[in-house]
Formats: C-alpha cells, structure tokens, sequence
C-alpha cells in the first residue's frame, strides 16, 4: 500500500497580526497539503490519487503546544476548489477571514478546518463512489481523516468531529454524514443540491448534452451540460464508455431511462430511509438555504418534513437570499456556532 504523504506546499498567516478595535487580533494559518488516497487510484478520468487538501490551523494551535482540537470537514461545491474557498484564489468567499473574525471574537470554540480539493476532470465528484472519478466517500470517510488525525493535534473521535459542505459539498455532507455516524457525529449542509430529481429538461439543453464528445468540448461547455456529465460520471459510471466513461445520458434527443434512474437513486431525499438508525446517532443535523435558491429551498423543506416524520431532531432553516450571496454570513453566524456546541473540545 503506498503510504499517504503529506507536502506543505504553502503556509499563509501563521499567528500573523492585525489590529482590530484597538487591540492585536491572532489569526490562524493555513497549510496546503497533499493526502494519497488509495481509493481514488486507477480513476478512469485520470484524476489525482494525491489530491490538495486545504487545513485551517486556529490562532491557539501553534501557541499552545499541547492543546488538540475538534475538526470540522468542510466540502466545496461543484466546479469549486479548496484554494478558492480558503483565499488562496480569489473567490466569491474567503472562509478563513471569516473564522479568523469568528474567533477574534474569543465565544466560539476554535476548531481546525479540513478541505480536500474535490474538482476532477468532470469539475467535480459529488463525494460519492465512482470508478469513473474516484471512491470519494472512502477518501474523505476514512484516508483523510485517519492522514489529518495522525499528522495534526485532533481530538480523534466522532464526539469531536463535523462535516459540513455547500451546494455539492451540501449534498456530500448528507450522503456522507448518513452513512458514516461513527466517523462525524454532526452534520451541517449549506445550501445541498441534488436532493431531488433533476427536472423536465429542454430539448435545447439536451442537444446540448449529446452533443459533448471528449473533454475539450465539455470544457467549453455551459454549466447545466458540465453539471449532467459530472452526475453520469459520479452516479452511471460504465467502464466501457469512453472517452467520459459513463452510460449515455442522452440518445436521439432522449435522456436514457437507465441512467436516469441510476441518477434518482443517488439523489439526497431518495437515500434518507435508508439510513434513519444512523441519522439518529448524529448528536446535530443542520441544514439551510436561500428562498431565492430554487429547486434547493423547496427539497431541502421536504427533507425537513421527512426527518419530522421520523422524529429526527435537526435543525432547519429558509432565510433570504440565493445559493451564493450569504454563504458567508451563515458560515458566521449559523455553522460556527453549530459546531462549536455539538463538538466535544476534550
């Protein structure tokens, strides 16, 4: 088995300074490492088995030496990467600033923050298992986690341990978090897609998709037609099929009733009876998103609705806004804090 390996490519702001309200304010820093996933191995779309991962390190940990911490997972959506969400590339949000202001503040709980860097060929691999992209649920679920508990000062159990993530990072929360209650026993997803069944689409945007016939193609293509190829090579991968080596999804204009199904077997509400015992472990189970963010508001209500059925507590929650403009905010103001109550810090 080839040993994970761990480079440190770039550190940024360890215990840098600034001054707010008058007075020194200590920032966290961050390494960008690289974790060896043997699951992702041999990926048909020739995506990396060394993936960037992205740590967030609190203000304290390199001042107290011998202090651990609770660990928060946090999942980038689709066409996102770790460098984008953490301020290494500009971005629409820079989560690190935000956590540094959180904890400026001294009433949360500091926490280390993990982001592997999701995007493959396909733009992204909705953290599911796929011989096309890759066994993402093992990477994160268990090559990561065991690399980051053994390199860095974590609290290494579940009690101490959250997953979070946005729009397809959301949606690999909830797949992830149902499947794995004894590896994160809270969960918190921003804005999940794929809840449900994708709808009617048009006949343009089905042109479209057929149309794409290797990778420079879909490299132009728009994001309704990346989004599609993405889905058929996480959820109908066929090792036969290349150049994207998944089942047609569209032929003579038609969307193929196999691949179809493969899709809405994959989609978040269709999962959750599945996996109710283990839901039930979970010590938190939070999820939100903007009413302007539709079809994403609407099925995260169902899920809502389906976890009151079954007497799951969780928390649930449709504010103003759309999948983009309060991430920020809500990071702030609603995730923090969340995990800084349902994650043990001892």
């Amino acid at each position: 088995m080839k040993k994970s390996i761990s480079i440190i490519a770039l550190v940024f702001t360890c215990f840098a300074s600034t001054i707010a309200f008058g007075q020194e304010m200590l920032l966290g820093s961050i390494e960008r490492i690289k974790v060896h996933g043997k699951s992702l191995e041999g990926n048909l779309e020739g995506n990396t088995a060394d993936p960037d991962v992205s740590v967030y390190l609190p203000p304290s940990y390199k001042k107290d030496s011998k202090r651990r911490y609770p660990v928060v997972y946090l999942l980038h959506g689709f066409t996102d990467t770790d460098a984008q969400w953490y301020g290494l590339v500009k971005h629409w949000i820079n989560m690190p600033a935000i956590v540094d202001k959180v904890f400026a503040e001294g009433k949360l709980n500091e926490m280390i923050i993990v982001t592997p860097n999701a995007y493959t060929r396909s733009g992204g691999s909705y953290y599911s298992n796929s011989i096309t992209v890759g066994n993402w649920e093992e990477y994160v679920a268990k090559e990561l986690i065991s690399y980051i508990d053994q390199h860095y000062r974590t609290i290494a159990k579940a009690a101490s341990r959250g997953l979070a993530g946005h729009s397809m990072g959301g949606y690999g929360t909830i797949r992830l978090g149902e499947k794995f209650p004894d590896v994160f026993s809270s969960i918190y997803a921003l804005s999940p897609c794929c809840m449900a069944p994708g709808g009617n689409r048009s006949p343009e945007s089905l042109a479209k998709i057929e149309a794409i016939k290797d990778p420079a193609e879909f490299n132009k293509a728009d994001f309704g037609t990346k989004v599609a190829i993405a889905s058929a090579a996480a959820w109908s991968p066929n090792p036969t099929k290349p150049p994207f080596f998944t089942d047609q999804i569209v032929e003579n204009g038609q969307v193929q009733k196999m691949t179809e199904l493969k899709w809405a077997a994959n989609s978040g509400l269709a999962t959750i009876d599945q996996y109710i015992a283990n839901l039930k472990q979970l010590k938190g189970i939070a999820f939100d998103a903007g009413n302007k963010d539709q079809p994403i508001a609407a099925n995260i209500k169902l899920l809502h609705a389906l976890l009151d059925n079954y007497k799951i507590e969780h928390t649930y929650e449709e504010y103003e806004g759309d999948h983009l403009n309060k991430i920020g905010e809500r990071i702030e103001h609603k995730m923090l804090p969340f995990f800084s109550e349902k994650l043990t810090g001892k």
